[in-house]
């Protein structure tokens, strides 16, 4: 139910099996809270690190699936192009889930399709982050948030593993491309 309310009163692009987007960092936050009240469990966004490892899926190149990508391997603006690999299919619009394989952790739409927001405030270097994958938090800089995986519209060296935005306007940033993926802990909430 609470998914529904977001893709009719958010969405751009309107489907059941496409991902969420138009969607500000306090939004995916407050998702977060509202889903981990409404079923026991906690949910949350992923820190950098862990959305990070998440998306390479055990593997240490630009993409999960290798070095280069294509318009048959990830949704992104495929005008431009990548490495040597010709121009593709610019489909200017969210897919829907499993339209491109998943990686080796079975997580569909890590690169393309949209920026997903981490809870990490933006740092431009690693060098002050913790080291457990736990998120870099700094109420000086409140208003500067991570974006993680490219988008349908961009260029598609933004849909790399390692690439990062940030957003320094997460309360009211809706834009068509912003999205979010949660992470859900094993143990119901409050138990240890």
């Amino acid at each position: 139910f609470i998914r529904e309310s977001l893709m009719v009163y958010i969405s751009h692009f309107k489907n059941d099996l496409l991902p969420v987007e138009q969607v500000s960092w306090y939004d995916a936050v407050e998702f977060c809270v509202r889903l981990s009240n409404h079923t026991g469990r906690e949910y949350r966004l992923p820190s950098e690190a862990e959305w990070e490892y998440a998306c390479r899926a055990g593997t240490n190149t630009s993409f999960h699936f290798g070095e280069t990508v294509t318009h048959e391997l990830a949704n992104y603006n495929a005008q431009s192009t990548f490495a040597d690999e010709p121009q593709g299919e610019y489909r200017e619009k969210t897919t829907a889930l499993g339209t491109f394989p998943p990686n080796a952790f079975y997580l569909y739409g890590m690169h393309g399709n949209v920026w997903e927001w981490c809870i990490d405030n933006y740092i431009q270097t690693y060098s002050s982050t913790p080291v457990d994958a736990s998120a870099f938090l700094n109420e000086k800089n409140n208003n500067e948030r991570i974006l993680r995986g490219g988008s349908w519209e961009q260029h598609p060296a933004c849909c790399r593993s390692a690439f990062r935005i940030y957003d320094d306007f997460p309360d009211d940033d809706y834009f068509y491309t912003y999205g979010f993926r949660v992470v859900c802990s094993i143990a119901p909430k409050g138990v240890a």
